[in-house]
């Protein structure tokens, strides 16, 4: 490979469209796939927590519903350790190193915010964006990602 960094990718979808999406790498090296994914995961709660604080300030603003609406996010992940870190606060042997940075988004976690579900990894739209697929993987996450 021509770098240890890992590629993190990420796409922010909207009622079934893609509105936001990114594909860079990493700034750290990550010692495990636990801590890769979780560094991804945290990049794209970094761009979701603005787009949900929008939509309720929007609501404030123009009150389309009697009732408040409840915004959160549903997140794919296909690594269950990264899934396990993310809603356990607990720091354990093999996640102590993880930096204290990459955790500050468990709160959303905590209060359902950001609800973290499992994905099969042929599911992940996301690997479009990161890693090499044969030709019928690539079109099959194409299909999901652009509907067509």
């Amino acid at each position: 490979p021509a770098s240890v960094l890992s590629r993190t990718g990420f796409v922010i979808m909207y009622a079934g469209c893609p509105i936001f999406w990114s594909s860079k790498l990493q700034t750290e090296i990550a010692l495990s796939t636990t801590e890769a994914e979780y560094i991804a995961l945290l990049s794209a709660m970094r761009e979701v927590l603005p787009f949900l604080n929008m939509m309720k300030e929007i609501h404030d603003v123009f009150p389309l519903q009697e009732t408040k609406p409840n915004f959160f996010c549903r997140v794919w992940e296909d690594n269950r350790s990264c899934i396990n870190v993310a809603e356990n606060p607990k720091f354990t042997p093999r996640t102590k190193h993880i930096a204290l940075k990459y955790h500050h988004f468990r709160r959303f976690v905590t209060n359902r915010t950001i609800k973290i579900n499992p994905i099969d990894t042929r599911e992940q739209i996301a690997d479009i964006f990161t890693k090499p697929l044969d030709e019928k993987q690539f079109v099959y996450l194409q299909k999901k990602l652009c509907g067509w």
